[in-house]
């Protein structure tokens, strides 16, 4: 296949490759410059997140992308407590923790560890959980008949600290109410 490949890479294995391919029409090269990359975990460029908010009963991914080469092992804390996968709580292998059914004994400060060959750091965010958002009233199917105006309603309740937007689509498509003033109306109760 022409390949070259190199296991267990070191330092001295840095620098310019040449490919040389011939047969009895000619010879031709082609030049690669291989780089070896490698450093101890830094969070320096991607914290965590300061706050995190998760809906109760819902499910919140929590990234920890630290820059680290070769790629890292990672561990994550609640407090004092290590934290290992389990029913609710799961560790992906890009580091990230993935936590379901939230509850009021989530909330609380997470840490990430990140741990390589080169070193170690870490990086720590509050988990803050929200009440979820719910439909109160869906929009009814309606019948109307052609040229007359038809109103659809949807009443939602969610929690008091954050601000809600209400979304309408027509078969998968958001609604532009600016561009479609003159045919759709968004009447806004509070």
């Amino acid at each position: 296949k022409g390949e070259l490949r190199i296991q267990s890479l070191t330092f001295e294995d840095a620098g310019m490759y040449q490919c040389i391919a011939e047969n009895t029409h000619g010879i031709i090269y082609a030049n690669a410059e291989l780089k070896i990359v490698a450093s101890p975990p830094t969070f320096e460029l991607n914290p965590m997140k300061k706050k995190i908010l998760a809906a109760k009963g819902g499910r919140v991914i929590i990234e920890c992308k630290p820059k680290a080469a070769p790629k890292p092992k990672f561990s994550w804390s609640k407090g004092t407590e290590l934290l290992i996968n389990g029913s609710r709580i799961r560790i992906w292998d890009d580091g990230s923790l993935e936590i379901i059914n939230i509850t009021k004994l989530d909330e609380g400060r997470y840490t990430c560890f990140a741990e390589n060959n080169r070193g170690k750091a870490n990086s720590t965010g509050t988990l803050e959980m929200t009440e979820a958002t719910r439909i109160i009233l869906a929009p009814l199917n309606v019948d109307v008949t052609v040229g007359e105006n038809a109103t659809m309603q949807c009443i939602a309740s969610h929690d008091p600290t954050l601000d809600l937007t209400f979304i309408w689509s027509l078969n998968g498509f958001v609604i532009d109410f600016e561009k479609e003033h003159e045919h759709y109306e968004r009447n806004v109760m509070v």
